[in-house]
């Protein structure tokens, strides 16, 4: 099976914080034109800051760019079932390849509620469901035996998993072995490999943002077979990981390093990093150090 790599999409924002729809689909085009799927409204996509109207919207715009010529993958998780499920139906009527739903966030849940929401939402589209596990941020973990649980509904296809830890992905890819067609895509950037070696259909990457050509040469090296050439990439992304996320809350980090790269990305509606001429500066020296800023 051909392995795919999809990058958590940035959302791109005008001065008064409005979304610039234009600039989104450019990055769309950047992605496209190097060889990788579209994953919008996750993490790096700050969909925490967007309102329903503006998922929809976006997701629409983006699927049009993308005209069919890479997958389209887009999160509809938010802490109430209700809303999932009313966000998830406007996705299955745009018509994405998949849909991920974020485990609830601030709110504690026990195993059994995952397994009763992650169900809900599936039973209400046709769309491939795909859980997304981000423990860090949510503060709720997909077990592994709810996973296995969630793997036999007829309508869920996979997980990302952005947990970080070997063994918890280890054990996702174990569930795969068990159901067929359940898909596991590694969210850790350092990873990558490590898991595609593992068995995981793929990964989804918010590092891909900044370097794009970089992730799909992991990914085009592995499914030719050049496993040197994936590994030596896989090192250059891993050491610009290990750099740039020294710095500050990657997801920010992520997103400012492109602002330098491309300015009609906008900066964040997130409070997570404010404008700082002594960070972008150690910013745009990781960038040339990678060759990735003139």
């Amino acid at each position: 099976m051909t392995k795919q790599a999809f990058v958590a999409l940035v959302t791109c924002f005008n001065e008064d914080e409005t979304i610039n729809y234009q600039a989104t689909r450019a990055q769309v085009r950047r992605q496209v034109a190097a060889g990788n799927n579209i994953m919008c409204a996750g993490t790096n996509g700050d969909f925490t800051a967007l309102t329903f109207e503006e998922k929809v919207r976006l997701t629409e715009e983006v699927v049009d760019e993308v005209g069919g010529r890479v997958k389209v993958i887009v999160n509809a998780g938010m802490p109430a079932t209700f809303e999932t499920v009313k966000l998830a139906r406007e996705f299955d009527r745009i018509g994405v390849d998949g849909i991920a739903v974020i485990t609830p966030f601030f709110i504690a849940c026990t195993q059994d509620g995952l397994v009763r929401h992650f169900s809900t939402v599936a039973d209400a589209v046709k769309t491939p469901v795909y859980l997304y596990d981000i423990p860090a941020r949510t503060q709720n973990h997909i077990e592994p035996e709810t996973a296995r649980t969630l793997a036999g509904h007829g309508n869920i296809a996979g997980i990302k998993d952005s947990g970080g830890a070997k063994e918890t992905l280890e054990a996702y890819l174990q569930v795969a072995k068990e159901f067929d067609g359940f898909e596991v895509y590694s969210g850790p950037d350092h990873l990558v490999l490590w898991a595609l070696q593992n068995g995981a259909a793929g990964c989804i990457s918010g590092l891909g943002n900044a370097m794009p050509h970089v992730l799909a040469g992991i990914l085009n090296a592995f499914n030719a077979g050049e496993i040197g050439e994936s590994e030596k990439q896989q090192a250059i992304f891993a050491a610009f990981r290990t750099d740039l996320y020294a710095l500050g809350f990657a997801p920010a980090m992520v997103k400012r390093a492109l602002f330098l790269q491309d300015a009609s990305v906008g900066a964040s509606r997130q409070p997570a990093l404010l404008p700082n001429a002594e960070q972008d500066a150690q910013i745009a020296a990781i960038l040339r150090k990678y060759e990735l800023l003139g």
